[in-house]
């Protein structure tokens, strides 16, 4: 984003009037961090702006450049391209950097389904504008240390602790291809916050071991690796090593395949019965050994 937009705030007038914008001069917002996706949300969107049109106006500021930027109202502005429209309602604001980044944070912070990328770079954005506005009015300002600290004012306003969220915002040192892996849920969000500390070639070469072992991290192999990275001794090598442990998990887990049993019982029998069958015979099988340590 251009330092140069809209650096000071302009005087607001009275009264903020709604215009019609063609959807030509209207372009996202820069670094904008949340997914507009195409999905069946979406497709509803659509289909109440052909009917009804666009009932709530997005929010605007005038581009140096040209056109407007889109501060609130991505997934509308997109909707409104696939309903055909060629304008859409919006109201137009002269706001400067830092307070267009609040406003579009936390316009979409009140949606219900985030994933944590976004969560992490939003939460990112705002830590920053925050800390330079305050900064700002330190300059100007001899009340210095009433203030909450910036992370605080994020995590009451999203009903959160300050550490979680800074261990969101430590999600962004995450290479996208682990990032991924934290939205699709393959990988927790507790073992990623600790990932996150590893530099990025070491976190390439993570994925290759991740490969190798065919296992995402657990925690504690999680802080290990961190704990390597810190000592100078995260190689590739190192990696594999941890990665290729049996987990506490996996050790109390005992799977046997239905392809390995069923040529031991009736094609009739059912998982549930085989599971029956196999326990009444470990039980006589233990009962055998007791008697046997009897004599």
């Amino acid at each position: 984003m251009a330092a140069t937009k809209a650096t000071e705030k302009s005087d607001a007038p009275a009264a903020e009037q709604v215009v019609q914008i063609p959807l030509s001069e209207l372009h996202p917002f820069e670094g904008h961090p949340f997914k507009v996706v195409d999905d069946e949300l979406m497709q509803d969107t659509v289909d109440s702006i052909m009917q009804f049109g666009v009932l709530t106006p997005a929010i605007v500021r005038p581009d140096p450049d040209g056109g407007y930027e889109m501060v609130a109202g991505h997934r509308r502005l997109r909707a409104s391209e696939i309903a055909g429209k060629e304008t859409m309602p919006v109201i137009v604001r002269n706001m400067t950097d830092d307070e267009a980044i609040i406003l579009m944070v936390d316009s979409n912070l009140q949606r219900e389904n985030i994933l944590p990328s976004e969560r992490a770079f939003a939460y990112r954005m705002k830590l920053e504008a925050l800390k330079h506005q305050g900064k700002r009015q330190d300059l100007t300002s001899s009340q210095v240390g009433t203030k909450l600290r910036a992370d605080e004012a994020i995590a009451d306003q999203v009903g959160s602790s300050r550490n979680q969220v800074q261990r969101f915002i430590r999600l962004t040192e995450l290479v996208p291809p682990l990032m991924d892996m934290v939205d699709s849920k393959q990988l927790a969000f507790n073992p990623a916050v600790e990932l996150s500390y590893l530099k990025h070639e070491e976190q390439a070469q993570f994925l290759d071991a991740m490969d190798y072992a065919q296992a995402t991290p657990s925690l504690s192999q999680a802080q290990r690796l961190k704990k390597l990275s810190q000592d100078g001794k995260c190689t590739s090598e190192a990696m594999c090593a941890v990665m290729s442990e049996e987990k506490k998990s996996e050790l109390d887990h005992l799977t046997l395949r239905n392809d390995v049993l069923s040529k031991y019982f009736p094609k009739s029998y059912t998982p549930q019965k085989m599971q029956e069958t196999i326990i009444k015979l470990l039980e006589q099988w233990q009962k055998k050994r007791q008697r046997d340590n009897e004599r």
